[in-house]
């Protein structure tokens, strides 16, 4: 996929090269004293792009991790920022450990000792390298990654940005948790205001009441599926989880599947669905409007893909269509809204978090009042001039200043749509761009290859 892009572009010698290989990657082993003997695991991180610093990305707990995972997912992460126009580098973190394995007393011991490991090399740093949440962690793996800085950095006054994705206490940010999840919803009510990429994909009329089947419901699967159930009227026809598949029609109730998942750890004997598949995969082929894969990677192969019935395809996870499906679903009429534009609703915020740590001053905070002491002004004038009152309903959501979560809102909006804006024009206007991927990893590739060379490479 990188390579179809940088052929299409006039880089100077050698910088192909340079954009696509990691800078480097760290391998660490070490030993957790458990249960009566020591536990060794093995854990990663890897730098991709430092042409921009801090350099970001998430850490994972899976034991799919391993070195190739985590250089692919560093990369993804260089091109995602410089496509969102984030200024982080790419970066990428990972623990070969199932955490459902050890208790949460065993599992903070394991991650504060992984913290030490890299802390100590400058691989966390609010300066240089700066993790997240990423698959088996969250806030409260980072609020001990946080802890664990700030025990070794004593003197750090910026200590709270050396992670993201923490706790509202410890330093985090309103909508981050639902972040991705936004985007995704952020991302599909943009493409719908462009007719001609609508139409490419063989649909019509609005994102609203559109038929969705989303895969994975974990954060950002729950929140996507949220959202547009709720704001967008999209009935979510079918949700593929552990343990099959549930399907239902006019649209299931994501709030009590949630609920159920949460309580049995299967979707299986949900009472909400008409139907169940005990093979989820097979529901991936089923008819929809836009299909979400939410969960992992390599979902959409070369084996399954010419039996996709979705006409869109939002990559809400990381690398969830190969590159051979990829040209399968190009060539069937589909179009693939790209992993790396779709999810970055979570760096984005992430950025926000990161602004706000080292602002140490809440969102909001300075102008809220202000905007809402002026927009009553402005109220007051106009019934005093037209002798008409306004209803409290309008006074209440006009007057109200933004806080914190609505500048946040507001801020990801604009940048999925700023984003979404230029895909759409490099694809709209270059013949030899034939899907939104290759015009994402254009943009991307050429604002590294610029940043390169202002550095002087």
């Amino acid at each position: 996929m990188f390579s179809k892009a940088a052929g299409l572009l006039d880089l100077a010698p050698g910088l192909e090269e340079k954009i696509r290989v990691c800078n480097s990657t760290y391998t660490v082993r070490f030993g957790v004293k458990l249960r009566g003997k020591i536990q060794t695991f093995v854990g990663y991180r890897s730098v991709h792009s430092d042409h921009s610093e801090p350099v970001k990305g998430g850490i994972r707990f899976s034991m799919g991790v391993n070195q190739d995972e985590v250089e692919a997912l560093a990369a993804l992460m260089s091109y995602k920022c410089a496509l969102v126009e984030v200024p982080y580098g790419g970066s990428k973190g990972g623990l070969t450990i199932n955490p459902n394995d050890w208790d949460v007393d065993e599992l903070e011991r394991i991650t504060r000792r992984f913290a030490f490991e890299l802390i100590k090399r400058d691989l966390i740093n609010p300066s240089q390298n700066v993790p997240a949440p990423d698959m088996g962690t969250g806030e409260r793996e980072m609020a001990w990654i946080a802890d664990q800085y700030k025990r070794m950095k004593t003197t750090d006054i910026n200590a709270s940005a050396c992670v993201t994705g923490k706790p509202l206490n410890k330093g985090g940010i309103r909508g981050r948790t639902e972040a991705t999840g936004r985007g995704v919803q952020y991302a599909l009510r943009e493409y719908f205001r462009h007719p001609d990429d609508v139409k490419a994909a063989g649909l019509s009329g609005a994102l609203r009441g559109k038929r969705v089947i989303v895969q994975g419901l974990g954060n950002v699967g729950y929140h996507a599926a949220k959202f547009l159930t709720e704001e967008d009227k999209c009935p979510i026809v079918a949700v593929i989880e552990r343990g099959g598949a549930v399907m239902r029609e006019d649209g299931l109730d994501i709030e009590a599947l949630r609920a159920h998942l949460n309580e049995h750890g299967t979707v299986a004997g949900f009472e909400g669905a008409d139907r169940f598949e005990e093979n989820g995969a097979l529901v991936l082929e089923e008819d929809c409007d836009i299909l979400i894969p939410a969960a992992i990677e390599a979902v959409i192969t070369r084996e399954n893909a010419a039996r996709i019935k979705a006409p869109l395809i939002i990559e809400a996870a990381n690398g969830p269509v190969t590159a051979g499906a990829d040209e399968i679903l190009l060539q069937a009429g589909k179009v693939v809204i790209p992993d790396m534009y779709a999810n970055a609703g979570g760096v984005t915020v992430s950025y926000f978090e990161w602004v706000k740590n080292l602002s140490r001053i809440r969102f909001g905070r300075m102008q809220r009042r202000q905007e809402e002491s002026h927009n009553q002004i402005l109220i007051d004038e106009l019934e005093r001039m037209t002798g008409q009152k306004f209803t409290e309903e309008f006074k209440q959501q006009y007057t109200q200043g933004a806080d914190e979560l609505a500048l946040v809102r507001s801020g990801l909006d604009d940048t999925m749509r700023g984003a979404y804006q230029q895909m759409h024009e490099v694809w709209r206007s270059n013949d030899k761009v034939d899907d939104l991927r290759t015009a994402a990893y254009l943009i991307s590739i050429r604002r590294i290859a610029d940043s390169y060379a202002a550095l002087g490479l």
